[in-house]
């Protein structure tokens, strides 16, 4: 590596000294269950449409661990062999089709009512103590099968719960299991202002904050949205040029 990166701590930096080559382990929870399609309306309107599309697929994770050692923190760059790439704002909107413009996402991270804000919003809850996250279990079980006489309200709640597990099991995965945080229930409270944040951004940050903190060579495994390493040429082109 060059003088771009001088940290010890960087994987790249242990490489030779590895008894064993570190792959690191991803984090994908898809969807698992069908797409109703009397909710496509919605979701194209709160900007997911294209994004509920993602289907499952695997990972090579020694392919993203090589290209993990190749990553710059400074510069949130790939440093290869054949110059500088990276994942932009642009990779995000053509692959993903999310929103890059408008609203940061963020919110507040403790919930005071979950339940009462499950009730509201999804008119169900899975307890009616404390907590802060939603089950992809809990999501599956309650919004899998959309009767034939469901409601618009029913339809829109089953909308929010289909977001929420994509949210938490694709776009925006972390490494602490399968599940996602109430604060982007709040966000879905209204689908036809949800598209006036720039979730493509919020994606985006948080898979450079993961190649940042997988570079370090403790690190085991790796959350964020891991597809979009397919617009780093493609992970096998990319990889050849690397050895």
């Amino acid at each position: 590596m060059d003088s771009l990166t001088d940290s010890t701590n960087h994987i790249s930096s242990s490489i030779n000294e590895m008894v064993e080559y570190r792959a690191l382990e991803g984090h994908i929870h898809s969807v698992g269950f069908q797409l109703d399609e009397c909710l496509i309306p919605f979701l194209e309107l709160a900007g997911f449409g294209s994004a509920a599309l993602i289907r499952t697929f695997n990972l090579r994770h020694d392919l993203i661990s090589a290209l993990v050692e190749r990553w710059h923190p400074e510069t949130h760059t790939f440093h290869l062999s054949c110059g500088e790439c990276t994942i932009t704002l642009e990779d995000v909107a053509l692959q993903l089709g999310l929103p890059i413009d408008g609203n940061a996402v963020t919110g507040v991270s403790l919930i005071s009512r979950p339940a009462r804000l499950c009730y509201d919003l999804l008119g169900r809850s899975p307890s009616e103590g404390k907590f802060q996250t939603l089950k992809f279990s809990w999501l599956k079980a309650n919004f899998e099968y959309l009767p034939s006489t469901a409601t618009e309200l029913e339809v829109m709640q089953a909308v929010q719960a289909y977001i929420m597990h994509l949210i938490g099991g694709v776009l925006m995965p972390d490494t602490h299991g399968s599940e996602v945080h109430l604060m982007c229930l709040l966000l879905l409270s209204n689908l036809h202002n949800t598209r006036s944040y720039s979730w493509g951004s919020a994606v985006l940050a948080i898979l450079y904050r993961e190649l940042c903190r997988t570079t370090d060579l403790s690190a085991v495994d790796i959350g964020g949205c891991l597809i979009l390493f397919a617009v780093v040429g493609s992970l096998s082109d990319a990889i050849l040029v690397i050895h």
